[in-house]
């Protein structure tokens, strides 16, 4: 019997938008810490050991975005609980430092984290349109997962997943991943880019990468089939 998955989903939308894939893959899907019935956590550690605790142990772990930051820790911190990896649209660290040009510039994200503080109805749809750009679909991608979002996410919620991404950085703590690791990720994904997820790719032991030529940075709605297909013949690969 191949071991159950979890899906966690990405920040701002809640598990709505993954159902689908979900329903797919017969996978469960967790919420994030403050989203749904799930309690907040007072920080990105907490979070990941609360996770950590409700998972079946050797499970599959598939995370998408800020989700999969979280499960990459999930898997180095708690090795017992990960049999199987998944990382979809991921990077190890969200914004640049020394050494990791690939990613988003420290003041950008504090703007968009003022905006959402200021008006997050507005704030949502603009970035969710901004990390589409690219896509072979990026309108009817964008639509499906405005569509699909949990509405009225507690604004605390949304500013802790952005304190998250600001300042979680796990470059060294890839290395220590143990699992079978897969990632998924569009090649036109603007806000985790493809140079990131490559390098995320070297740092863990073993790591195969996969890139959806025609997508942004929701794989799994730009071509669905083709991305429950490549994350369902993973799981079932023999245990090497």
């Amino acid at each position: 019997m191949s071991a159950p998955v979890v899906l966690l989903p990405g920040w701002g939308l809640g598990r709505g938008p993954l159902a689908p894939t979900a329903a797919a893959l017969g996978a469960r899907l967790f919420d994030l810490p403050g989203y749904g019935a799930r309690p907040p956590a007072a920080d990105f550690a907490a979070a990941v050991d609360a996770l950590a605790a409700d998972l079946p142990a050797g499970c599959t772990l598939a995370g998408w975005s800020l989700g999969a930051l979280l499960a990459l820790a999930v898997a180095a911190r708690h090795p017992a609980r990960v049999g199987r990896l998944v990382l979809v649209s991921a990077t190890a660290a969200f914004v640049q430092r020394d050494g990791w040009p690939d990613a988003m510039p420290a003041a950008t994200l504090a703007d968009f984290a003022a905006a959402v503080a200021a008006d997050p109805v507005t704030a949502l749809p603009r970035f969710v349109a901004g990390f589409n750009r690219g896509d072979a679909r990026p309108k009817a991608v964008t639509r499906s997962l405005l569509a699909a979002a949990q509405p009225d996410v507690p604004a605390a919620t949304l500013a802790a997943g952005l304190r998250w991404l600001g300042d979680t950085d796990l470059r060294q703590e890839a290395g220590r991943v143990a699992a079978p690791t897969l990632l998924v990720h569009g090649a036109a994904d603007p806000l985790m880019p493809l140079p990131a997820a490559q390098a995320l790719a070297a740092l863990i032991p073993g790591a195969r990468l996969e890139t959806l030529a025609a997508a942004a940075h929701a794989p799994f709605l730009s071509d669905p089939a083709d991305f429950v297909a490549r994350v369902a013949a993973f799981c079932h690969e023999p245990t090497p």
